[in-house]
């Protein structure tokens, strides 16, 4: 019996407890909840729904837990049930129906864990974002690691995701971009308000190489010209970084497309008609405003200034309505830490248009500093992604980054990062992952196989021993962890489930034998635990999947 086949009986069973006594009883997700007892002598399973449900219908909470323990106990796969205190029902399942639940995860593989929670949903998750003026710093690669690992979380929860990258190449400070780059090819010193640092050397000599006529142009001109080609070589660099970083997003929408006029109005002019339409555009001061105040914001938000130049927000609304047109449920933004103000001006810009607020999601990511970390020898003043993944690689940034929730300002030590020890969470679970590949490995040469005799020897009834009891424990709970992260938009909680299950193998791996002492013969008993080894290397590698983190098969 599963952990959600347990929790529809007793769902069943309380709902005839109050259909005798005819109440109408509506049971929600947290009246049926099974959570794991802090102690195992208790059971493998407990509920509280007595508690929860017995005024309710009428009945005192222990005595309905009494009703309903005598009931469970008559089901198919449960051992023992008891109660405790005002109401706690434990519940003990024979060990051949919590040990089958080994062969499942074989036989699902790497669609154990996913379910359909939120099939139907569309969902749209900008993340990183930041200006093509210069190269990823370490606040962006925390945006990516989280970013990329709720969208792999809300996936294996059937929601249709769509990974954004939202370019922000309009504005002044691309003419500072350019004015810098094409300073530098002149032999200039960097202008006021430009860009310092050895890449935008690197870029003016790569223009001079492409395009040495840039010098004899004119201002004007010279400075188009290495605007658009220091702009399209950064975002290139943006892309690979991000590439070997192990994210990839399905869209790069440009904020130039927004001002975009030579077809006819652009996209915020026609944003702007479509939100007067809606009654919520008005004229104050000389300017054009938005009611964003009937929605929650703070103040209202200016679209049009008094000299007629249009501000971020008119860009902001124009591509809302841009992903409103493209049909998603739920728009998703992950900013950095000054932008609370968003949280705020984003969802009253759904209710302008008509949207739920509610549509829009703002996660704020706190700052990240890595001890120990270089600054970039070609930017001067921040420390590079590039660099970063050349120090401390990929999988141990990307676990890490993803082990915290959005909200928790880290100080991370960078040599724990790339420490091969225990005290190391990700060189931890990587090396459960590679310690279950190294007994399947030795299995083979001992020949310890699942098929014996010409049959399946598998025998959960002989997985008894309490280390397995708490591996199938933690096992049960993958799937329910990945609901809940795809939920909260809480990745970390697949990290620390990952860091728990890790502990109960080695526990496991210390006192069970798989492969027999020498001399000893193969038994079913050892075959059997050839699949429980076999579904902890599943749960592991789907789970690091989750996090965008490799699962190695030696270490």
């Amino acid at each position: 019996m599963t952990p959600a086949e347990l929790q529809v009986a007793v769902g069943d069973l309380v709902r005839s407890a109050a259909a005798r006594r005819g109440a109408d009883l509506t049971l929600s997700d947290a009246d049926l909840l099974l959570e794991r007892p802090r102690s195992r002598e208790h059971g493998d399973w407990a509920s509280t729904v007595a508690m929860r449900v017995g005024k309710r219908i009428g009945v005192p909470p222990r005595d309905l837990a009494q009703q309903l323990a005598t009931d469970l106990g008559a089901l198919p796969g449960v051992a023992a049930v008891a109660v405790a205190g005002p109401g706690f029902i434990n519940i003990t399942l024979e060990a051949a129906s919590a040990g089958a639940l080994a062969a499942r995860i074989v036989q699902e593989g790497e669609a154990f864990g996913r379910s359909e929670m939120l099939a139907g949903r569309s969902v749209n998750m900008e993340f990183v974002s930041a200006n093509p003026t210069g190269p990823l710093h370490l606040a962006h690669t925390r945006w990516a690691a989280l970013g990329d690992a709720i969208s792999r979380v809300l996936r294996a929860s059937g929601a249709e995701v769509v990974d954004e990258y939202y370019i922000n190449d309009a504005g002044s400070q691309m003419d500072h971009f350019g004015a810098s780059v094409l300073a530098a090819a002149r032999g200039l010193p960097t202008p006021e308000g430009g860009y310092p640092g050895e890449y935008i050397s690197d870029l003016a000599k790569a223009l001079l190489a492409e395009d040495p006529e840039v010098l004899d142009l004119a201002d004007a001109a010279a400075l188009a010209l290495a605007r658009d080609f220091g702009y399209k070589r950064q975002l290139e660099e943006i892309k690979r970084s991000l590439a070997d970083f192990n994210v990839h997003f399905d869209v790069w929408f440009s904020e130039r497309s927004l001002h975009d006029d030579s077809d006819g109005p652009s996209a915020i002019e026609v944003a702007v008609e479509r939100l007067r339409a809606q009654g919520r555009v008005f004229e104050a001061d000389g300017a054009l405003w938005l009611r964003t105040s009937e929605f929650g914001d703070d103040k209202d938000r200016v679209l049009i200034r008094g000299n007629g130049e249009t501000t971020y927000f008119a860009a902001d609304a124009a591509y809302y309505l841009d992903k409103r047109d493209r049909g998603y449920d739920e728009k998703v933004y992950l900013l950095g830490a000054d932008h609370h103000g968003y949280i705020g001006r984003l969802k009253a810009l759904a209710g302008a248009a008509g949207d739920d607020p509610d549509s829009v999601t703002v996660l704020i990511g706190q700052t990240v500093k890595v001890n120990g970390a270089r600054l970039s020898k070609r930017a001067g003043n921040i420390v590079e992604l590039v660099d970063l993944l050349d120090w401390l690689g990929s999988d141990s940034l990307r676990y890490w980054l993803a082990r915290y929730p959005a909200d928790t300002p880290l100080d991370l030590d960078g040599e724990q990062l790339r420490r091969r020890t225990n005290d190391n969470p990700v060189f931890y679970v990587q090396y459960a992952h590679a310690r279950t590949r190294s007994v399947a490995r030795n299995a083979v040469i001992a020949e310890v196989t699942r098929q014996h005799d010409g049959g399946d020897a598998f025998d959960p009834a002989l997985l008894t021993h309490p280390t397995e009891s708490d591996l199938l424990g933690e096992l049960e709970q993958f799937p329910r962890t990945v609901e809940r992260a795809a939920t909260l938009r809480e990745p970390h909680r697949v990290a620390r489930y990952l860091e728990q299950l890790a502990g109960a193998y080695h526990r496991w791996y210390d006192n069970c034998r798989v492969i027999p002492v020498a001399g000893e013969p193969v038994e079913d008993v050892h075959r059997t635990r050839l699949v429980l080894n076999e579904a902890v290397g599943q749960v592991l590698r789907n789970g690091l999947d989750l996090l965008g983190v490799t699962a190695p098969e030696r270490m």
